[in-house]
């Protein structure tokens, strides 16, 4: 007998079908951190299991579209910060949260080595009230293991400006640069002992 299907039931059925793929492929969430120098924070991030992307960019101040050079002037309002793109079905917002409070010192104020200024800031911008809530309890549990209290600022996320192609994947791409060897290498070779990060091939 030959079956007949309406196209309400094959409407049907392809939308079954679309929500059990999404559902096998959840969307990616976004992190938004800065712990000085971004050239540092998205070097870590980037060999972090379960990162999909790390954007190196600004937020946080009331210049739209500001550059590098306005940026660190320390007069702008914004930090130096990235936006982590992660899939949440390999790595959670509290995973990368413990990883961002290791990776920096959270406790010097608007600080991080030599590099100094507002635009240096440690802060997490939060985009829900669970990353809110996150940020909080990884600030407590990073607390714990810290004589000196955390300085980190939690604010609601603004806008997020992607900084300059130049600054994009800087770690990879000049790895023989003099902030790379002196800076960057060494931290991410603590981290990679650690077993914080994937080593880098």
């Amino acid at each position: 007998m030959k079956t007949f299907v309406t196209p309400i039931v094959a409407f049907l059925a392809n939308l079954a079908m679309l929500s059990s793929m999404s559902a096998a492929n959840p969307s990616t969430e976004s992190l938004t951190v800065g712990g000085g120098c971004f050239w540092c924070t998205e070097a870590v991030f980037e060999q972090t299991p379960g990162v999909k992307a790390v954007v190196s960019g600004y937020e946080g101040g009331a210049i739209p579209n500001p550059t590098y050079e306005q940026v660190c002037t320390g007069r702008t309002g914004h930090a130096e910060v990235i936006r982590i793109d992660f899939d949440p079905t390999q790595t959670s917002a509290d995973k990368l949260l413990d990883l961002f409070f290791l990776a920096h010192d959270p406790t010097t104020l608007n600080r991080q080595g030599a590099d100094e200024g507002t635009q240096y800031r440690s802060v997490i911008f939060y985009s829900s009230e669970a990353q809110k809530t996150a940020a909080l309890a990884a600030k407590e549990r990073s607390q714990k293991e810290l004589s000196k209290p955390i300085v980190t600022e939690i604010a609601p996320s603004t806008t997020f400006y992607p900084a300059e192609d130049y600054h994009q994947d800087y770690f990879k791409n000049n790895p023989n640069a003099g902030y790379c060897t002196f800076v960057i290498r060494p931290k991410i070779e603590k981290l990679e002992k650690q077993g914080k990060i994937e080593k880098s091939k």
